[in-house]
């Protein structure tokens, strides 16, 4: 059997749980935004998506996708914060948020291979850094840690 005490008593000391929350909610906002700015055509399309899209409706679709993916797991971190006054059981939201860890770390992959350096140089290192948050935060949302970081 393995014992994973060690690397979660590393994630206790050295990065809080309130750091990956707040973290995670503050990153979620800004993509969001961005994703939003690339749809009304702010930011260039070929900074997204691997720089792969090869037409206007493909975007858009692509787009409405991240943008709803993206608002789902804004909504489970501020369940987790205590921002949105949902009950939710705390196994529930620790499946989430590993399914979250495991979704930004194919995100990472996939912005390694981006044909775009910005999109590789950038979004490679937040999409990792997105993973460690939600990482922390499947560790830290299981039974026995029944109070949310913040007041209601």
């Amino acid at each position: 059997m393995l014992n994973y005490s060690f690397p979660v008593t590393l994630l206790n000391r050295y990065f809080p749980v309130t750091v990956a929350l707040y973290g995670l909610l503050t990153t979620l906002t800004l993509v969001v935004l961005f994703h939003g700015l690339i749809v009304l055509g702010v930011l260039p399309a070929g900074i997204v998506w691997g720089g792969r899209v090869e037409s206007r409706e493909q975007l858009l679709v692509l787009e409405a996708v991240s943008i709803t993916l993206n608002l789902l797991m804004l909504a489970v971190a501020a369940v987790r914060a205590g921002l949105l006054n949902v009950r939710v059981r705390p196994v529930v939201l620790q499946i989430a948020f590993g399914l979250m860890t495991a979704l930004f770390l194919l995100n990472t992959l996939g912005n390694m291979v981006s044909k775009n350096e910005l999109e590789k140089a950038v979004f490679t290192p937040l999409t990792l850094l997105l993973a460690l948050c939600c990482l922390r935060l499947t560790f830290a949302a299981g039974p026995g840690y029944s109070k949310p970081p913040v007041a209601q």
